[in-house]
């Protein structure tokens, strides 16, 4: 009895052993295929959208100093001024804006002609808008359209008139979601708009693997940008409230709004992270990557907080989030 314990212990040893050892071997390769680059990439394009400032702004700079060809999209001519003045002679820029039809039309004749026989390697979706943000109810029909048509329509838009470019050059579509895609924290049309950047592009991903083109999401946590800004989200809470029937500010009381906005301070200073490189970090091995991943979560927030609480029962998500912001004094 005793040498059939020892077989029996012995054989669990070794089934450990082999298990531990696979884990091992495959967290091994899967490292050394994730560390393999493309070659060629002074020969190659990458258009960028929203550039003016924050993540665009930073993943210009970091891949003109790789030797990339980059086409910088910018709002504005003062941002386009800015960036030519930051970088060498293989950055390029053109105004525009990802809500209108004319504008990107514009953009990609004139990338096609800057790309030629190359194709356009990659494209980055990075334009976005949070505002207005609040409350569902305080909000407007045209007030979830505003972001939509910035954060999704532009997207969608972009992806489309520029797809022709990039499956010359079997090359990246890298489209900027956020974790507010996997979690819907508040309302307005910012978590919808991610939302759909995350639906979208999986069923892109889906349909255009054949052509040899990879798709990319990238889900940045907090930062301390033009997106997470205080001063224009208070104000946009301001006219979201000042826009309500009294009958329905008296159901969520004279000190909600400030409330909401405390809570909304606490959250940004306690959490935004000032390192944009977290985000450009994945953006460039999205474009650079000889096996691209599906999914770049960036920042402490998304991987320890935000994903794992997007594979949370819902019951689980309500309690916590009911539990950080306040309640309206008229409520069931």
């Amino acid at each position: 009895m005793d040498t059939q314990f020892f077989y029996d212990l012995l054989g669990e040893n070794a089934c450990l052993y082999t298990c531990g050892t696979l884990v091992v071997l495959w967290i091994l390769v899967w490292l050394y295929r994730d560390s393999l680059e493309i070659e060629g990439i002074p020969d190659k394009y990458v258009f960028v959208t929203g550039c003016d400032s924050g993540f665009g702004n930073l993943l210009c700079r970091k891949l003109d100093r790789r030797g990339f060809h980059v086409l910088a999209g910018c709002l504005t001519e003062k941002g386009a001024d800015d960036l030519k003045r930051a970088v060498g002679p293989n950055l390029k820029t053109v105004l525009l804006n990802v809500t209108n039809e004319e504008s990107i039309q514009k953009a990609m004749e004139w990338a096609k002609k800057e790309v030629g026989e190359k194709g356009l390697w990659g494209i980055v979706n990075n334009a976005g808008s949070s505002l207005p943000m609040g409350p569902s109810e305080w909000m407007k029909v045209e007030d979830f359209q505003r972001t939509l048509k910035v954060n999704m329509n532009g997207v969608i838009a972009m992806t489309m008139a520029f797809l022709p470019l990039i499956k010359k050059a079997r090359g990246r579509i890298v489209n900027v979601a956020s974790v507010l895609g996997r979690v819907a924290a508040n309302g307005g049309g910012y978590c919808i708009s991610k939302f759909a950047v995350e639906g979208f592009s999986d069923c892109l991903r889906r349909d255009l693997h054949y052509f040899g083109i990879n798709v990319c999401i990238i889900e940045p946590g907090f930062f301390k940008t033009a997106v997470t800004s205080l001063d224009p989200l208070e104000r946009e809470l301001h006219r979201l409230w000042n826009q309500l029937s009294p009958e329905v500010k008296a159901t969520y009381g004279d000190k909600y709004l400030d409330k909401y906005i405390k809570v909304q301070r606490l959250i940004m200073n306690a959490v935004c992270d000032s390192d944009l490189s977290k985000v450009t970090n994945c953006m460039e091995h999205a474009l650079t990557a000889a096996h691209p991943r599906s999914r770049y979560s960036a920042g402490w927030d998304a991987k320890l907080l935000w994903i794992p609480l997007s594979y949370m029962p819902a019951c689980v998500v309500d309690i916590g989030l009911k539990l950080v912001l306040p309640r309206p004094s008229k409520c069931a």
